[in-house]
């Protein structure tokens, strides 16, 4: 039986149990809230994210205690808001994680200090590229609660290693593949959240599906130029780990980036939609750090620079979208 520490709470964290669940893994569960761990060893669910999934407690669990929850496993999953990463992590030591496949399944950055969370590992806990992975893909949690088909893509440097990952996550409603371009899906991953929320405020706006799918289209042009600019290798990004990831944030009803976004183009302020979602929108935080990257690489981001505009310097999204629309092709 294979023994698995998921860190994390949410939405995305409880879909990421029942998967593994699926094959009766060993799931050593850290959540921080002492309530909602207590309220699913008597009621066998999270009672605040995707209550509707009930889980086997001789598979799962639960615990606040994150450095027994780690001396449990050999594979450590976080899932916790990338920034809130540095707080979850706190009290452990540097080694913490040595021996440990460490597996992101968090599509942010490291607010600050702008780093991917595979680099943050590195630095921070000395764990090396061989032994991290990255989880993408189009796969939101609400979706895996109902059991629909789902794909996900496990990035590493290390083939062998993703694919006893992904033989970990295969069930009849999720297919994983290996993939070896870490670096390229995760900076992807952060920046599709950027784009779902500029798909989110042109909703708001009142733009239309026309204006969507150029926005779209045009965003996959700047997402390649950046990952082009910042490590340059050839890939396809019309795999689902790329395209497939951005089309599912941009267009889907579950899309908490999209949400945030629509809301600041109704007229809501950044803390006001924050306060109303009650729940992390990565976009947010990802927009600073992509936006202060690409001062050093200076590539053409006209869709993250006029997100970055509107969310940090409050200018109205009605001004930034009319200079955006002329900018697209």
């Amino acid at each position: 039986m294979e023994k698995v520490a998921v860190l994390g709470g949410g939405s995305w964290a409880t879909a990421i149990v029942k998967i593994l669940s699926e094959n009766k893994s060993q799931i050593h569960w850290w959540m921080r809230n002492s309530n909602d761990v207590q309220h699913l060893l008597n009621y066998k669910h999270n009672p605040r994210y995707l209550s509707q999934v009930s889980f086997d407690l001789h598979y799962v669990k639960p615990s606040t205690d994150i450095q027994a929850v780690l001396a449990a496993a050999d594979w450590v999953i976080l899932a916790v808001p990338a920034a809130f990463v540095r707080l979850a992590l706190a009290d452990l030591k540097e080694d913490a994680f040595k021996g440990k496949v460490v597996v992101s399944a968090i599509k942010g950055m490291i607010p600050e200090d702008n780093v991917l969370i595979t680099e943050h590992m590195e630095r921070k806990y000395h764990v090396p590229n061989s032994h991290q992975l990255v989880i993408a893909g189009p796969c939101h949690a609400e979706e895996v609660a109902l059991e629909k088909q789902s794909y996900l893509t496990i990035g590493s440097h290390d083939m062998a290693t993703a694919e006893k990952f992904c033989a970990l996550l295969r069930n009849r409603y999720v297919k994983a593949n290996p993939l070896d371009d870490l670096d390229g899906i995760e900076y992807c991953a952060v920046m599709k959240n950027i784009i779902a929320m500029a798909c989110g405020i042109a909703r708001g706006l009142n733009y239309g599906d026309n204006f969507q799918a150029v926005l779209v289209s045009n965003a996959m042009f700047e997402i390649e130029r950046f990952l082009d600019a910042i490590m340059p290798i050839h890939r396809v990004l019309s795999g689902s780990a790329y395209l497939g990831d951005l089309l599912v944030t941009a267009y889907s009803q579950f899309s908490r980036n999209r949400t945030f976004g629509n809301m600041i183009g109704r007229g809501y302020t950044v803390k006001s939609a924050q306060v109303e979602m009650n729940m992390v929108a990565e976009g947010y935080y990802a927009v600073q750090s992509i936006f202060e990257l690409n001062k050093h690489f200076k590539v053409e981001m006209p869709i993250t620079n006029a997100v970055y505009h509107i969310l940090y310097e409050r200018i109205a999204p009605t001004m930034e979208f009319e200079i955006l629309k002329d900018k697209l092709k």
